[in-house]
């Protein structure tokens, strides 16, 4: 699926940096991730079904709830890079926190590294997610 890369209220770089998030993704993903987010929407109604289906026939990965924060579940992604450099990819994963209320198409990316960085991209452009078991 495709989505368009979007700020938001920068709430997660927070909730990343905490140390037991940072061990328990870490143990659950396989690496230690950036301590931030990446925000996607859905690019076209396709990727937005697609991103629905997901959701309902996989529970991914949980991680857990901790001092008072909500628990949240995650789902592996291979992170491809914008039109022009579809060879460049990064491993990573979709989390998706489990509380009331949240966006259904808000899709927030973790990776090992800074994507926009990586990627040279930024809020308006696309990248492609592919979800890995």
């Amino acid at each position: 699926m495709t989505g368009i890369i979007f700020s938001d209220l920068g709430r997660a770089a927070s909730f990343m940096a905490l140390d037991w998030v940072q061990e328990a993704l870490k143990q659950r993903l396989g690496f230690a991730p950036f301590p931030a987010t990446l925000n996607l929407r859905p690019r076209a109604a396709e990727d937005t079904r697609l991103w629905d289906a997901l959701r309902q026939e996989s529970e991914g990965i949980s991680l857990p709830t901790a001092d008072g924060h909500c628990s949240a579940r995650l789902y592996r992604v291979v992170i491809q890079g914008p039109e022009g450099r579809p060879n460049d990819k990064v491993r990573g994963a979709v989390l998706v926190p489990e509380v009331s209320g949240y966006p259904q198409d808000k899709i927030e990316i973790i990776a090992p590294v800074r994507l926009k960085d990586v990627f040279g991209v930024q809020d308006g452009d696309s990248l492609t997610l592919e979800f890995v078991h």
